[in-house]
């Protein structure tokens, strides 16, 4: 029972602070205008760096990495509170709980008529937080991505899509968490890394066809 409802409020906790899009909070407070008004129309931090420049950009950035943290955060201190740990008081799964409910407010948030971004950062902080060798291992992989090919998203998605296999590598290896236990961080992740993933679709048509924008530290009006 503990455990249902540390999850069903790591949850609410999770939707609700992942709803607070910094994209849109800071364009609309520095700039006066609707970030999903302008470029690629999405509410995350490569189309703020393109249209509004690197300030927007910085702050979206610490905004949306602090809510990750502290939802994964908030939620793990309070499941431990509970006495809701698994496997000898382990609190990781609600961390991968309130980080995909993060993920699922930053897309859909109940403040902004649920349309967001695509979750990429949320999903970047959510590993910070709960795992931060794994969070090193996909950091990595994204950088040497991004290096190679220019493009954000298809760093994204090569990212997401190692999320499960290094976070259950990392877990039976390096924490040696018990198989079955490492099994469902790997598939709690899996859940967050297919929804980001999913979100990139129409990046992925537009990679298929050559035609998406590669990335630069400048801005675009």
């Amino acid at each position: 029972m503990m455990i249902f409802l540390s999850c069903l409020i790591a949850g609410i906790i999770g939707y609700l602070l992942g709803s607070c899009n910094f994209a849109i909070i800071t364009v609309r407070l520095l700039k006066g205008e609707d970030i999903r008004n302008f470029g690629s129309k999405n509410a995350g931090l490569t189309n703020t760096l393109r249209c509004f420049g690197k300030g927007c950009a910085v702050l979206t950035l610490l905004g949306d990495l602090s809510k990750g943290v502290v939802s994964v955060i908030l939620s793990r201190w309070i499941c431990s509170l509970m006495d809701a740990g698994i496997n000898g008081g382990d609190t990781h799964y609600i961390g991968y709980i309130a980080g995909f409910f993060a993920i699922m407010g930053h897309i859909f948030p109940i403040y902004y008529g649920f349309k967001g971004g695509k979750g990429v950062l949320v999903g970047v902080s959510i590993f910070l937080a709960t795992d931060p060798p794994t969070f090193a291992v996909l950091i990595l992989i994204f950088i040497i991505v991004l290096s190679v090919s220019k493009y954000v998203s298809l760093a994204s998605i090569i990212s997401a899509g190692f999320a499960p296999f290094a976070t259950f590598l990392v877990h039976y290896f390096i924490h040696n968490t018990d198989m079955k236990i490492a099994v469902l961080y790997a598939v709690l992740s899996l859940l967050m890394a297919s929804v980001v993933i999913y979100m990139h679709k129409s990046n992925i048509e537009r990679l298929r066809n050559g035609v998406e924008n590669k990335f630069s530290l400048g801005s675009k009006k």
